[in-house]
C-alpha cells in the first residue's frame, strides 16, 4: 500500500523540518511519488503500470494526509466497498465512485454517449448495491464492452418507456 510504504520513508528519512498535518514529514513523501512517477517515465518509450492501495477511513490523521497527497496522481481510482463484501457480493467494487479520469480520450467517439449513460444510470440507483449488482450481471451477460455498453441503454431506455 502506498500509505504503508509513506508511513515507512516518514519513520526513516531523517527529518527536513517541514511536518505536515499528522506528523508526516514532507520529505519522505518525495520517495513514493518518484516511485509513482516511474509509470510515466519510462525510458526508451514502453508502458508501465503502478497499482497502488491507499488505506482510508482508519481514523489516522496521518493515513488521510498521505492519502489526500496521492490522491490526485494516479489516473483512475477503484473505490472498494465494505458493505458489498459483507454482504458477499464480488467484485466489492462501488461503481459510481469508481473510474478512470478523461475516460472520454479512452473510448472511440461513437462509444461515448454509452459509457457517460451508464454513469448515469448507475448514479441514479442510489444504492450502491444495486448499482454493483446490475452491473455485475451486465457484465455476466455479455461477451464484449461495446455489448455491455449498447445492451446497458437499450435496457434502461425501454425501462423508462414503461414509465
Amino acid at each position: 500500500s502506498i500509505t504503508r510504504l509513506a508511513r515507512a520513508y516518514n519513520l526513516a528519512a531523517p527529518a527536513s523540518g517541514r511536518i505536515l498535518s499528522g506528523g508526516v514529514d514532507s520529505a519522505a513523501l518525495y520517495p513514493p511519488k518518484r516511485f509513482l512517477g516511474a509509470a510515466r517515465n519510462i525510458e526508451n518509450g514502453g508502458s508501465l503500470t503502478i497499482l497502488a492501495s491507499a488505506l482510508i477511513d482508519t481514523g489516522s490523521k496521518m493515513d488521510e494526509v498521505i492519502f489526500e497527497e496521492f490522491k490526485g496522481t494516479g489516473n483512475m481510482e477503484l473505490k472498494l466497498d465494505r458493505d458489498l463484501a459483507d454482504r458477499r457480493i464480488f467484485p466489492a467494487i462501488d461503481p459510481v465512485a469508481s473510474g478512470t479520469r478523461n475516460e472520454d480520450l479512452l473510448v472511440d467517439e461513437q462509444m461515448r454517449p454509452f459509457v457517460f449513460g451508464l454513469r448515469r444510470i448507475l448514479a441514479g440507483m442510489n444504492n450502491t448495491e444495486r448499482a454493483a449488482a446490475s452491473f455485475i450481471k451486465g457484465l455476466k451477460g455479455t461477451n464484449t464492452n461495446q455489448e455491455f455498453l449498447v445492451r446497458s441503454a437499450k435496457k434502461h431506455s425501454d425501462y423508462e418507456q414503461t414509465f
